[in-house]
């Protein structure tokens, strides 16, 4: 059926491609959810087949990523935008402060978020490197409420491999919408992770919370109800009806790792993509040029230059012809991008290199 199928190469940073087997099955369940009659969009959330699939979907995260019984898994509502806000609200006491790690334009929208509602720290601020590399070291207080950084950085293509260590007693929260289940993960260094689907694990229209139980005495009373830890975590995710397809398409994805052999496989995979790709640029001669430092480089989204910006125009719209879509830059920043999330094959991206070379060839 696949061969018959057209299909993007698609490098878009989000919403991005998902697995077509996933597709597909969405596809063949959506109009008659195992035999219910109807599609999971149009079922209630409070039926036993809607809880069945929301608590599979859960176990199978939480066997993927190994995590311990003590945290809770939240499907929320109003992407890793809004997090920016909860995260002050639930786990900064009153008058304490809370650091933040500045490494690209999302970690800086969520703490210029979190200056809104109280005292922020800047641990590191990358700005003086045009956000291409990361922190060798950081600034921290002892005292502050939690330390929060982005693990992968979509605009500028920079990402952590290794964790930053807050102090002893400092908790680390982390957004990492987008790298969340490329590779695995220890759970039990986080406070809170969070995660927008809509890179690696599913649609838009759903964040995945992984939140360690303890944090829950922080919240404070009277916090607008839609936005408290507290109700999502009593009301396991359903306080309000949330948002059904996205989860379940979560919950697709989830069997796919399962089915390619875990976080590990799918680390294996995705490293095998992002090395040809930026072996690639690195042989160019300069024609490509990487904007992430070779320590720094992401393995989600590899940003890169050519020599003007006429040829970066050029580049993108020949690729289009090609089929290959969503290779230019953020519009903030420019220059071109490809993101080469789970769902993207190794094939997607050896036709990408290819057209690098026969680009290059025309034009260097």
């Amino acid at each position: 059926m696949s061969e018959t199928i057209h299909r993007a190469h698609n490098f878009n940073a989000g919403p991005a491609g998902l697995p077509l087997e996933v597709m597909q099955q969405a596809q063949a369940e959506l109009l008659d959810y195992k035999g219910t009659g109807m599609s999971i969009m149009e079922m209630s959330h409070r039926s036993k087949e809607f809880e069945a699939m929301l608590n599979e979907t859960e176990a199978n995260l939480r066997e993927l990523l190994n995590i311990p019984a003590n945290y809770k898994v939240l499907f929320m509502q109003g992407g890793a935008s809004l997090q920016f806000s909860m995260i002050p609200m639930n786990l900064r006491p009153a008058g304490a402060s809370a650091d933040y790690i500045v490494t690209g334009a999302w970690s800086k929208k969520a703490i210029q978020e979190a200056q809104k509602l109280g005292a922020t720290r800047v641990a590191a601020d990358m700005k003086a490197s045009n956000y291409s590399s990361l922190p060798t070291s950081l600034d921290l207080d002892p005292q502050a409420a939690y330390l929060y950084y982005c693990s992968n950085e979509t605009i500028h293509g920079v990402e952590f491999f290794q964790e930053p260590v807050p102090p002893a007693s400092v908790e680390l929260v982390c957004d990492a919408s987008s790298d969340f289940m490329s590779r695995p993960l220890d759970i039990t260094k986080y406070a809170y992770l969070y995660a927008g689907a809509q890179k690696n694990v599913g649609p838009a229209g759903v964040v995945v919370g992984i939140l360690r139980e303890d944090m829950l005495e922080r919240v404070p009373a009277n916090l607008p109800v839609m936005l408290d830890f507290k109700v999502q975590v009593e009301n396991n995710s359903l306080y309000n009806t949330p948002p059904c397809f996205s989860i379940y398409m979560v919950g697709l994805v989830m069997k796919w790792i399962k089915k390619l052999g875990g976080l590990t496989a799918i680390e294996a995979r995705n490293k095998a993509k992002a090395d040809l790709l930026y072996q690639t640029i690195d042989a160019s001669g300069g024609f490509f040029k990487g904007h992430a430092q070779p320590e720094a480089r992401s393995r989600m989204n590899v940003t890169f230059r050519l020599p003007t910006e006429e040829l970066e125009a050029q580049f993108a719209s020949e690729a289009k012809k090609l089929n290959m879509i969503g290779l230019k830059g953020h519009r903030s920043v420019g220059g071109l991008r490809a993101s080469i999330y789970n769902a993207v094959e190794l094939s997607d991206v050896e036709a990408l290199t290819q057209f690098m070379k026969e680009f290059q060839k025309k034009n260097g």
